[in-house]
């Protein structure tokens, strides 16, 4: 199993910044992937960014040039640093890893419980 626990959201005005942390615990696994994901009242999940294996950084169109995703390996966990925050930003956001558990070669897909970002005008 693995266990994710995300933290770091809170209230901020606009135009202010948020840091958010993840940190992922469990044995017997390897990370493919991790990302953030928001998911604002009445909306869909959406991703806003994710780093694959490989060192490939992806992020949402709506995100670019104003959040950066990061990554301590050593202390197993991943972090989003917010500026520029607008209004819309305003959402629950979630960590998500995707892992491989050894040695039975399973692939898993697990979630931190959220943190609540909310950006008032």
């Amino acid at each position: 199993q693995v266990q994710l626990v995300d933290s770091g959201g809170g209230l901020v005005q606009a135009g202010g910044s948020l840091r958010l942390s993840c940190v992922a615990s469990g044995s017997g696994f390897s990370i493919n992937a991790m990302g953030w994901y928001r998911q604002a009242p009445g909306k869909q999940r959406e991703l806003v960014a994710a780093v694959t294996i490989g060192g490939r950084t992806n992020y949402a169109d709506a995100v670019k040039g104003r959040f950066t995703f990061s990554i301590d390996n050593a202390k197993n966990s991943v972090y989003l640093q917010m500026n520029s925050l607008k209004p819309q930003d305003t959402a629950v956001y979630y960590c998500n890893a995707d892992v491989m558990h050894f040695p039975a070669l399973r692939p898993g897909d697990y979630w931190g419980q959220g943190t609540q970002v909310t950006v008032s005008s």
